[in-house]
C-alpha cells in the first residue's frame, strides 16, 4: 500500500514538472510571436470604428456573430443619428431594430443597447463605466466587450479579448488547447505578460483576417511560419 502511494506520489510531481516545462516553453515561444508582430505590425488598432468609449460599447455589441466591416458601414449613419446613451435610451424600439437590422439578431441588440444605455444613464451618469465589474453587469455585455472597450478606450488591461480568430490562431500556434473563450483567455493571460494583453487580441484579430485564415491559411507569407507548431 505505501508503495502504491509512493509511486502516485511520483507520478504527480513529475506531471506537475512537465506541465511546469510545458508553460515556461509556451512563455518563451509567446515572447518570440510577441517579437515578430512588433515587428511587422507596431501599431495595431481597433477595426471598429468609433470616437468614443460610449459609441465603441455599442459598435462592440453590435458587433456579435457580425463583420466589423458591417458595423462600421452601419455604426457611420446609427452614431450621427443617436448622439449620446441618452439618445439610445429613450430611442423607438423598433426604429432601432431598423437601424440596425443587417448586423443580424437586431431583436435582440436593439433590446439589449436600449436597456444597456438606460443604465448607463441612470447608474453611471451617461458615461461608461470604467471597470469590468460595472461592464458585465450591463445589457449585451460580456467579458469581451468589456475587455475591448476597456483596453481600447482607457488603456485598462483587465483580460485578454477572445473571439473567433483569437480562438483559432490560440489553437493553431498551440498556445491553448481550450475550447471556451474563457478558458482560452485563462490560458493566455497566463502566458503573455499583462503590457501585451490589449496588442496581442489586436494582433492575433488582424493576421487571422490578413494571413492565417480559417479557411485557407496563407502559411507560404506568414512571418510566424518558424514558430507555427507545423514546422516545430
Amino acid at each position: 500500500m505505501k508503495k502504491i502511494r509512493q509511486k502516485t506520489k511520483q507520478k504527480t510531481v513529475r506531471k506537475t514538472r512537465e506541465n511546469i516545462q510545458n508553460l515556461e516553453q509556451k512563455k518563451q515561444r509567446a515572447e518570440k510571436i510577441i517579437e515578430l508582430f512588433k515587428r511587422y505590425n507596431p501599431n495595431p488598432k481597433c477595426a471598429l470604428n468609433h470616437s468614443t468609449p460610449e459609441e465603441l460599447l455599442i459598435a462592440t455589441i453590435l458587433s456579435a456573430q457580425c463583420t466589423d466591416e458591417r458595423v462600421n458601414i452601419v455604426t457611420a449613419s446609427l452614431f450621427k443619428k443617436y448622439r449620446s446613451m441618452a439618445d439610445f435610451a429613450s430611442a423607438d424600439l423598433t426604429v432601432l431594430e431598423q437601424d440596425i437590422r443587417s448586423t443580424g439578431f437586431y431583436k435582440n441588440k436593439a433590446k439589449s443597447i436600449k436597456s444597456c444605455a438606460a443604465a448607463i444613464c441612470k447608474e453611471h451618469k451617461g458615461r461608461v463605466p470604467q471597470n469590468i465589474e460595472a461592464l458585465i453587469k450591463l445589457a449585451g455585455v460580456g467579458r469581451k466587450t468589456a475587455n475591448v472597450v476597456l483596453g481600447n478606450s482607457f488603456g485598462i488591461s483587465s483580460g485578454v479579448v477572445v473571439d473567433t480568430h483569437v480562438t483559432r490562431l490560440s489553437h493553431r500556434l498551440d498556445l491553448s488547447r481550450a475550447k471556451t473563450a474563457e478558458k482560452i483567455e485563462d490560458d493566455l493571460i497566463a502566458i503573455i505578460d499583462k503590457p501585451h494583453w490589449i496588442n496581442f487580441s489586436h494582433w492575433l484579430i488582424l493576421h487571422g483576417r490578413a494571413v492565417c485564415k480559417a479557411r485557407k491559411p496563407a502559411c507560404e507569407t506568414c512571418y510566424l511560419e518558424e514558430l507555427c507548431p507545423k514546422r516545430l
